[in-house]
């Protein structure tokens, strides 16, 4: 215990207390890493940021004066969609019991089939003519059902390698090996943003790797919300709210950090992964509001609420369109644990009764909202399933992975709606008409955005890059 009385100023006191020549010549990073400490955002420092300059109104339009790596910037051509949507069906599902009726393999049930190891397992769910385009849907989804004149179904969707790890980068980053940046990089990189108060790219759960802006600068990064209804608002992004420095402190602080940044990038250098650490404290300043409203769905109506679902992924949705609805850019919300090796029957209907309501009523809400045409939704996950049973052996059958056939549905943002695209075999095992390859989903996303996939480069380490690596044909059929 000290026994020094707390009132009583002694010369150790005093210096300890008081300013000396060495405070005055700390460096430009120890400065920073001091007056940094002052902001409650600081655990959004390794992924958030945005330039200083431009506040404006949740729901506006950028200002004509916004400068900036997230300013509004115009894309290559007129877009069709302005915003995205990824639903990301990880795990891999069965595109045979969700998107392409297969009733030859049903025949072929418990046989073998020619050029296949393993016996037949056909679907055990049924397919119904939905919609005024009669497009077969699976009784798994029955509420999307009832809006499939809304979207299109490619189903001659493949990917190169059926790995969950590889499979998954490849969907979000257009690459199998090297970190590259992901496709709401890009979006954001190629559009900035139409709300500077708000990332403009925002996951709901996912692997980090996802969101990754790789070579691309820190503040195309997406910024990850855990967002649960059983969490509190204060709680969803953590320590946004600074509880000890009132805000125009912190406002001050942030114009002299920016001020002396400035400077010494004038007559020094500039330091990309420091100014990216400055840019997020002023994201995270400006989301002290406006973030949180965002994520707060009790100011939805109750038919609104009722229309999700009270649910956690009903919920997930329906922040997702008020984040768009607020101007960010590509929202991706996980919706996992598609991975269905056994007992295929039972869980895959119980996952896509998890999806169906809240999907169909995201289309539904932002049709009558008059925002589903700038808008583009995609469904889908890394890989597709094979056509015969879990090579496990389990009484209660799965399927393995399989890459040569999947299924991707979009909605939406310039997309035809009441439409397939593409064709399997008769057993729905490799695509054969129409071959939609990832990279060739990633260029027709761009397109939908105005963006020349081929375009559309950054350079890094002495060459140009780009989304789609060095392939990729846009899907022109799909596209309205």
């Amino acid at each position: 215990m000290n026994s020094q009385p707390s009132h009583i100023s002694t010369d150790k006191f005093r210096r300890e207390h008081s300013a000396s020549l060495s405070d005055l010549l700390s460096t430009r990073r120890d400065f920073l890493m001091r007056t940094g400490m002052g902001f409650g955002a600081l655990s959004m420092a390794a992924f958030l940021g945005v330039d200083a300059t431009g506040a404006f109104g949740a729901t506006s339009a950028a200002a004509p004066s916004a400068s900036g790596p997230l300013a509004p910037r115009k894309p290559h051509f007129p877009a069709k969609a302005k915003a995205v949507i990824h639903l990301f069906a990880s795990g891999g599902p069965s595109q045979v019991d969700t998107w392409d009726p297969k009733p030859e393999l049903t025949k072929f049930t418990d046989k073998t089939i020619p050029g296949h190891d393993g016996l037949a397992f056909g679907s055990p769910f049924e397919f119904t003519k939905s919609g005024k385009s009669g497009v077969e849907v699976s009784s798994v989804f029955p509420q999307l059902g009832t809006v499939i004149d809304e979207m299109a179904v490619i189903r001659s969707l493949w990917t190169d390698i059926p790995a969950h790890e590889v499979a998954q980068r490849f969907m979000h980053t257009g690459a199998l090996q090297l970190p590259k940046p992901s496709m709401g990089s890009w979006a954001v990189y190629g559009l900035g943003t139409e709300n500077q108060n708000m990332p403009g790219f925002i996951t709901l759960g996912g692997q980090p790797e996802w969101r990754q802006a790789s070579f691309l600068p820190g503040v195309f990064q997406g910024c990850n919300v855990n967002y649960s209804t059983k969490m509190d608002l204060d709680d969803v992004i953590m320590n946004i709210k600074n509880q000890f420095t009132p805000v125009d402190r912190q406002r001050r602080e942030l114009d002299l950090v920016h001020d002396l940044n400035a400077i010494h990038a004038k007559n020094l250098q500039h330091d990309a992964q420091l100014e990216a650490r400055i840019e997020s404290f002023e994201m995270a300043f400006k989301m002290q509001t406006e973030a949180t409203d965002a994520f707060d769905i009790t100011k939805e109506s109750d038919a609104t609420r009722e229309l999700y679902g009270k649910t956690e992924v009903g919920a997930k949705l329906l922040v997702a369109r008020r984040l768009v609805e607020r101007g960010v850019r590509f929202v991706q919300v996980d919706l996992g644990s598609w991975d269905h090796h056994g007992d295929l029957a039972r869980v895959l209907k119980a996952k896509a009764g998890e999806v169906d309501g809240p999907a169909a009523a995201l289309i539904k809400d932002l049709k009558q909202k008059g925002m589903l045409d700038s808008t583009l939704i995609v469904w889908g996950g890394e890989f597709g399933r094979t056509v015969t049973r879990d090579r496990n052996g389990n009484a209660t059958p799965g399927r393995d992975h399989n890459g040569r056939a999947m299924v991707a549905w979009m909605a939406g943002g310039g997309v035809k709606g009441g439409m397939t695209y593409g064709s399997t075999d008769e057993f729905g095992a490799r695509a054969v008409e129409n071959k939609v390859h990832i990279h060739d989903l990633h260029a027709t996303i761009l397109a939908l955005l105005g963006f020349d996939h081929t375009k559309l480069t950054y350079r890094y380490n002495g060459r140009d890059f780009r989304f789609t690596d060095n392939f990729g044909n846009v899907v022109k059929d799909v596209i309205a």
